[in-house]
């Protein structure tokens, strides 16, 4: 299996600890998705959509941990329960507001990825796929609200 980024992500973020854990919580976040020039071609069309997925790379998590105790917690959770990213593959899934898209750059909105991420793929969200009503979502019911992230699985390394 091969994986290699097809673009970089541009935004205020530049450590964990201050980010938003999710792009609900970053309403008022803006950045920058830089594809690479052979990339291009594939940006055909994607104006039309409001929001996206961006599939990343993790490059700045700390090692894999299978049980971990995740943002909204102080309980060890199994790291599938969790959107924790010291995962045994660091993907990182975000759906973005897309504001712009000019030549190869894409100006985004809502986003909560470190500064320099590489990315991976670009997906459009559609509502008729994308949106399901639930009557339960685990363990994150009923948990107090925490918007912004710490260090807790990011390594001290920073680019």
């Amino acid at each position: 299996m091969e994986v290699k980024p097809i673009g970089i992500i541009h935004t205020p973020f530049r450590q964990a600890s201050g980010t938003p854990i999710q792009p609900a919580f970053a309403a008022d976040t803006r950045g920058e998705i830089e594809v690479f020039p052979q990339y291009a071609d594939g940006l055909k069309d994607l104006d039309g959509f409001e929001r996206i997925w961006v599939l990343f790379w993790l490059d700045r998590a700390s090692k894999v941990k299978l049980l971990v105790k995740p943002y909204r917690d102080d309980n060890l959770r199994g790291v599938f329960a969790t959107r924790a990213p010291a995962r045994p593959n660091p993907i990182g899934l975000s759906c973005v507001k897309l504001l712009s898209v000019k030549d190869c750059k894409l100006e985004i909105a809502e986003v909560d990825i470190l500064d320099g991420t590489p990315l991976l793929d670009i997906k459009p969200y559609c509502p008729e796929f994308d949106s399901f009503e639930v009557a339960r979502f685990g363990w994150l019911q009923n948990k107090p609200k925490t918007d912004i992230a710490d260090n807790r699985f990011f390594d001290s390394k920073s680019k």
